[in-house]
């Protein structure tokens, strides 16, 4: 039986080409997105299905519990086992700390942290009576070196690392190795809106001399999500091609 992948936020971006990926490598993909990304979603399961894969959307927010504990019923059900979660699902509302408004703080915290603990919360105990699973959880350079202007984003990820930590520590005997992923200047919508002096200013920073690709990210996250990982469990891997800090 083939195994099963849940992409949280995979409609577009990084979590579409994990999508992607795992479907050419024979993963039933569950694409998560919210209901006004759903045409885009839709479209994710068709490039999907077009790899070969068994694909279906699921809309849910992932800053609710209870929608998250539906989803992962609902996936588990549809394909009869969820072997691999990514909790890729993240937003940023930037901002200097002094300037800040507690609802940019609050809603960057609740996708990007809060998103994960729900998700590994519920996603674990399927995980736990199949005796085995994958969890790759997406933080960010932002996380671990900081960067100015995102103290919630950088909050939110370096939280996503704690989780990470702790996760793997405590489900390891059951089978279920817990990584991150911490990208950096990845091109994406995001990256694309950016100012070209910024642009130009990011570029500088790296050593490659480029913004990575989310096929970048996503070859990282098939291989923690791979058999050959298998021994593999409680890491952060930074994605960032040299980043000068």
């Amino acid at each position: 039986m083939a195994r099963t992948a849940l992409i949280t936020g995979s409609a577009t971006g990084i979590g579409r080409a994990v999508a992607l990926k795992l479907a050419s490598q024979g993963y039933n993909i569950a694409i998560n997105a919210l209901e006004f990304m759903k045409e885009q979603g839709e479209a994710a399961v068709q490039e999907c299905r077009a790899l070969g894969a068994e694909s279906e959307l699921f809309l849910a927010d992932v800053t609710s519990f209870e929608q998250c504990g539906e989803m992962v019923k609902a996936v588990a059900a549809r394909f009869g086992s969820l072997d691999v979660l990514v909790n890729n699902a993240g937003i940023t509302k930037d901002g200097l700390l002094p300037r800040m408004s507690e609802e940019a703080f609050d809603a960057v915290i609740n996708v990007n942290l809060k998103g994960v603990f729900n998700m590994c919360r519920h996603a674990s105990g399927v995980m736990i009576r199949q005796k085995g699973g994958r969890i790759i959880n997406v933080s960010s350079v932002a996380g671990v070196y900081g960067n100015a202007g995102q103290v919630n984003y950088s909050a939110s990820k370096a939280g996503v690392v704690g989780i990470t930590l702790t996760a793997a520590k405590e489900l390891g005997r059951r089978g279920i190795t817990v990584n991150a992923v911490a990208p950096g200047f990845i091109q994406t919508a995001m990256t694309d809106a950016l100012p070209e002096k910024t642009r130009e200013m990011m570029l500088g920073q790296i050593a490659l001399g480029r913004f990575g690709q989310p096929e970048d990210v996503a070859n990282a996250i098939a291989f923690f999500a791979s058999e050959e990982a298998g021994y593999i469990t409680g890491q952060v891997l930074v994605i960032d091609g040299c980043i000068a800090m």
